[in-house]
């Protein structure tokens, strides 16, 4: 068997287009994403796939805390809870404020929380799909 098949596998995909009926070219141009908002997405997803990093922004879900007291929360230290809270704050999910030699964190925008309890209801269903039975 030579390489063939995946070229006329490509070549059949290319085809497919116009076989459907669907060859608006411009309806699928529009529909394609961005690059900067499917990066911008893409880092925030990145930034809440850490348990430690969603454990910071639980803690802060009622208010601001300082860094020491999220190192309590996360019981780690402080080079660690800072890389976690530099992730967080680069991805625009935390706000910080200086008072003194301290930094304040807070929740820089509620839709995170929303997508943290998006998240958990997504879980919690996961297993209810009706196919038990």
């Amino acid at each position: 068997m030579s390489g063939n098949g995946s070229t006329e596998s490509v070549s059949h995909s290319l085809g497919r287009l116009g076989e459907c009926g669907c060859d608006d070219e411009s309806l699928i141009d529009a529909r394609r994403a961005d690059g900067e908002t499917t990066a911008e997405q893409l880092a925030v997803f990145k930034a809440l796939a850490n348990e430690n990093r969603i454990r910071i922004l639980e803690a802060l879900r009622d208010g601001e805390l300082c860094a020491c007291e999220l190192e309590e929360v996360l019981d780690a230290p402080q080079s660690t809870v800072a890389s976690h809270l530099s992730t967080l704050r680069d991805a625009g999910l935390v706000y910080t404020r200086k008072e003194g030699k301290w930094t304040h964190y807070r929740i820089a925008d509620t839709a995170s929380l929303q997508l943290l309890d998006l998240a958990a209801a997504m879980g919690r269903n996961a297993g209810e799909t009706g196919d038990d039975e």
